[in-house]
């Protein structure tokens, strides 16, 4: 995980240790594991994992606004998401998607569901994207053009998906992978 945090003591962590919680940045004197420290470890965690996790929630969001599977709508509407998009259609399809699709999501395998939602989107040409875009729109029950509409959540989808991936990988780099990025930049 590539994150560097100072921690400022005007900043608004600092402020919130000190005033709110009652806890010098330098407390308890002395000893190797002071307040600072545990904040900064706290505030990195939660910079990396709360993140991701807000990535995720809202790829459950977008696909919580499509026809519920099971339903008759569902069943329509996934139907027709195949007829529209083909075999890429399998990448996102409940009953393709092995059941449990939104319980992956939700229980941390982000970048497995994230892949399947960008290999979609990758699989479909503008044409088809159209025609999907129009009937996602047409399922989110907006006023307006389905079409219009459905391109939004199809860019969303996209972009939260990728954030997703990206994440996924930058869990996997170093503080020496940090130092190389940012020496590289400084020889450039």
């Amino acid at each position: 995980m590539i994150v560097h945090l100072h921690l400022d003591e005007d900043g608004e962590l600092a402020q919130h240790l000190t005033k709110n919680l009652n806890t010098p940045l330098d407390w308890p004197e002395s000893e190797e594991l002071d307040t600072g420290l545990v904040a900064k470890i706290a505030a990195a965690a939660a910079c990396d994992v709360s993140y991701n996790q807000a990535a995720n929630g809202h790829l459950v969001d977008l696909f919580a606004e499509l026809p519920l599977p099971g339903t008759t709508s569902g069943r329509e509407f996934w139907s027709s998401m195949f007829r529209a998009a083909g075999d890429a259609a399998l990448n996102i399809d409940p009953a393709n998607a092995g059941g449990p699709f939104i319980d992956y999501l939700i229980k941390g395998n982000e970048a497995g569901i994230a892949s399947r939602v960008l290999s979609f989107l990758a699989e479909l040409d503008d044409c088809d994207r159209d025609v999907v875009a129009e009937l996602i729109g047409g399922a989110l029950d907006v006023m307006g053009d389905a079409k219009y509409y459905g391109n939004l959540w199809l860019r969303d989808a996209e972009t939260t998906a990728w954030h997703v991936v990206l994440a996924s990988r930058r869990a996997h780099k170093t503080a020496e992978d940090r130092e190389r990025f940012l020496q590289a930049w400084r020889d450039a």
